[in-house]
């Protein structure tokens, strides 16, 4: 038997509880910015004097940090909807360029503004809840039992349902906490410039990484065609030529070398054809990626559950879009067999709006790493290369999770 909902005043009670801890949290984040204004300032003047300037990047990092943790505590308190503020990193390796941009940048006098302005807000709003708490007591202790009798009397009187007020003092404290909280994401919000070089970085690392991806796979495929390809049909041509000295005096033999001939024009086709299939697989163009991703679950030797219904409504992809999910299905299953000790994967491909969604999960052993060469890079440069994103979830002891986000039309 499920027990009844908490009523209105058991929720106003909770709901205030909630905010006073995050005001009273405020509080000491208040004071540490109070220590940390005269830290900052005092560091200042002492690098400037003594350690010269060099000390200034190190302590906006600092700074940093620390309006990014109050940003997310800030968003979480507002709830969805509301992004913790982020910051691009100064950035520059030589030292004066480190200190011309700390010197610069609007965000780190804009952080420097947050920690006066935190102390006295923070505060203030903080003691305010702490006073209103013996108010409410008193308030909603000794009204709503007064007006509960009438509620009562009058509901006896006309035969209803007396109403559940949750009370009145209690609901400051919620309002004050999202006070609190919406003052903190407005100053700590980067200028809009910054939002802008933030994108310029990701795209220049993306690119840098479109770039060394292409630059690989073209290697590979000159290795391909050298190694495999190349060298058949060079030997292919070597027997015909042979074939051609023999065909009068011997043309046993002659025919002999023909039939070598075939057989290597065969092999090269075969070589030819698995150097195309790495870059576009021929299955794709056939029977879409659907199909494609389910003939790759096929040759799996642990079981694959597919999941496919954002693909199979008969809309095709762009090109692109459909090589780089198959590639990263392939590759992350590739993984699975080889690393993984799973006993069961899963494939999931929806569409949410504007966006392609590939999940691929084990139940293996876990602790992929990126930097072991687990193909993880190559996932993550090929969807990086169309503007997605790559999210890895692979603890110790499992399971593995990878979720890929490629934006396409709706």
């Amino acid at each position: 038997m499920s027990s009844p909902p908490p009523g209105p005043l058991t929720v106003a009670v909770r709901r205030s509880l909630e905010a006073s801890r995050y005001l009273l949290i405020g509080i000491g984040v208040a004071m540490l910015t109070y220590v940390g204004g005269f830290l900052v300032v005092a560091a200042l003047l002492f690098a400037v004097a003594i350690i010269g300037l060099p000390a200034l990047p190190e302590a906006a990092t600092l700074l940093r940090r620390a309006a990014s943790a109050e940003s997310r505590r800030a968003a979480a308190r507002l709830g969805p909807g509301h992004r913790p503020a982020t910051y691009p990193p100064l950035g520059g390796v030589e030292l004066t360029e480190r200190v011309r941009r700390t010197l610069t940048d609007r965000t780190t006098w804009r952080l420097a503004l947050w920690l006066p302005l935190q102390t006295i807000f923070g505060m203030g709003l903080g003691y305010l809840a702490m006073i209103l708490w013996p108010v409410a007591l008193l308030v909603d202790g000794v009204a709503l039992p007064a007006v509960g009798l009438v509620d009562r009397h009058r509901a006896d009187e006309y035969g209803i349902e007396p109403p559940d007020r949750p009370g009145w003092a209690l609901r400051w404290h919620p309002v004050l906490a999202d006070l609190a909280a919406g003052w903190t994401m407005a100053l700590l919000a980067p200028p809009p410039e910054a939002e802008l070089t933030e994108r310029i970085a990701h795209l220049t690392e993306s690119r840098a990484g479109a770039v060394a991806a292409h630059g690989a796979e073209l290697r590979r495929i000159e290795r391909d065609l050298h190694d495999g390809a190349q060298a058949r049909i060079v030997a292919l041509s070597m027997r015909i030529g042979i074939a051609k000295q023999l065909l009068d005096r011997d043309p046993a033999a002659a025919r002999a070398r023909l039939d070598e001939a075939q057989d290597g024009a065969e092999a090269a086709l075969a070589e030819l054809r698995h150097v195309v299939r790495g870059i576009h697989p021929p299955v794709l163009t056939d029977r879409g990626l659907a199909g494609a991703v389910r003939a790759l679950a096929a040759d799996v030797a642990v079981p694959v559950t597919a999941e496919l219904d954002g693909v199979e409504d008969g809309r095709r992809l762009p090109a692109a879009i459909e090589a780089a999910a198959y590639f990263v299905v392939a590759e992350a299953l590739t993984n699975i067999s080889k690393h993984s000790g799973a006993t069961a994967a899963r494939v999931r491909i929806d569409r949410p709006p504007g966006i392609l969604r590939v999940t691929i999960g084990d139940d293996g052993r876990g602790g992929a790493d990126e930097r072991a060469g687990s193909g993880l890079v190559g996932i993550r440069r090929r969807v990086a290369a169309l503007d997605g994103a790559t999210r890895v979830s692979s603890p110790a002891g499992g399971p593995t999770d990878i979720e890929v986000e490629l934006p396409c039309g709706s």
